[in-house]
């Protein structure tokens, strides 16, 4: 087995160093001398992963499979893309939409689904709510829903990330906290019991103190934002996937219990089932989308207009009327 494995390596090695004696002469074709170069190149980078006084392969494999800078670049594109993306409203002026009623506020029709938001005072399609200056300063409707949500996900796992990679850091950064405190009150007492009014140097200097601090700091920071935003990303986790939004949220619910004080039962016509309701809430109609279009970054529009509810050809509709909430 060896003699044969011997025997078809042995021409490729040299038809290999044929090409390589051949693309280092000058009058070697412009193709085979780019094609030697980068082999060279290559060879080079693979041995400096490999070969390096800081680790050994490793150290490539985690540099190459750093999962930080994948969650940086979704949590950036999808808070700017959540930011600069209208939610969506209403056609004005137009009477050949569909509408459920008429908004008391703007006086207009307004589609099923669509809520007047009194920050910025005009009706939304398919509104979630209004997400406060401090994050996004803007609505969450119909076409930045799934950016919201992105945004939230991916930070809070930034967060936990952080969190969790940092753990030695803190606790190490903790303990040196706890022995300057102790050093601290040592010093004192021993500077009551001397004579002279000489002050002892500082066994930390100020920049130790500070670093010491801050990773004390930014871990609580970080485990404070993961508890709190990946609670809120849980809850909307669950709103999406019974197919309603939060102020949806609230009416069903006042709907759900006057229709069972008359004995009857409450449906939500917007409600596909869970996997139906989170690939309608993605945009997956295929098998690929979840790789091209949930975990690497896209921007396609969400399904239909925000006005007429119509469920996607791969959804079997529960019913051809829509309930106006």
């Amino acid at each position: 087995m060896q003699g044969q494995r011997s025997l078809l390596l042995g021409p490729a090695r040299l038809c290999l160093r044929l090409l390589l004696l051949l693309g280092s002469r000058r009058r070697c074709p412009p193709l085979l001398r780019g094609l030697v170069q980068r082999w060279r190149y290559g060879k080079v980078c693979l041995r400096s992963l490999l070969y390096n006084s800081f680790g050994g392969s490793d150290t490539a494999v985690d540099a190459a499979f750093e999962p930080i800078y994948w969650l940086v670049d979704n949590v950036i594109r999808w808070c700017g893309v959540a930011i600069t993306t209208p939610p969506g409203y209403p056609p004005q002026g137009r009477n050949d939409i569909a509408t459920v009623s008429i908004c008391k506020k703007c006086i207009y029709p307004k589609p099923a689904r669509t809520h007047h938001c009194s920050v910025c005072n005009r009706c939304v399609l398919k509104m979630d709510h209004h997400c406060p200056t401090a994050w996004l300063n803007n609505c969450v409707g119909h076409y930045n829903h799934r950016y919201f949500f992105s945004f939230c996900f991916f930070m809070t796992l930034g967060c936990v990330y952080c969190s969790y990679g940092s753990w030695d850091l803190f606790r190490e950064a903790y303990a040196a906290i706890e022995k300057m405190k102790q050093l601290d009150k040592n010093k004192l007492q021993a500077v009551a019991n001397q004579t002279y009014h000489q002050t002892p140097p500082p066994t930390f200097s100020f920049r130790e103190r500070m670093t010491h601090k801050s990773l004390v700091y930014l871990w609580f920071l970080c485990s404070s934002v993961a508890l709190a935003l990946g609670a809120l990303t849980v809850w909307h986790a669950v709103l999406i996937s019974r197919g309603e939004t939060s102020i949806e949220r609230h009416i069903n619910k006042k709907e759900k219990r006057r229709l069972q004080a008359k004995g009857r039962i409450f449906r939500n016509h917007y409600n596909y089932g869970c996997l139906n309701n989170w690939k309608l809430f993605l945009g997956v109609d295929t098998g690929r989308h979840w790789l091209t279009r949930v975990l690497l970054p896209s921007s396609h529009l969400p399904h239909g207009n925000g006005i007429i509810w119509d469920p996607p050809p791969w959804v079997t509709a529960q019913s051809a009327s829509v309930m106006a909430v």
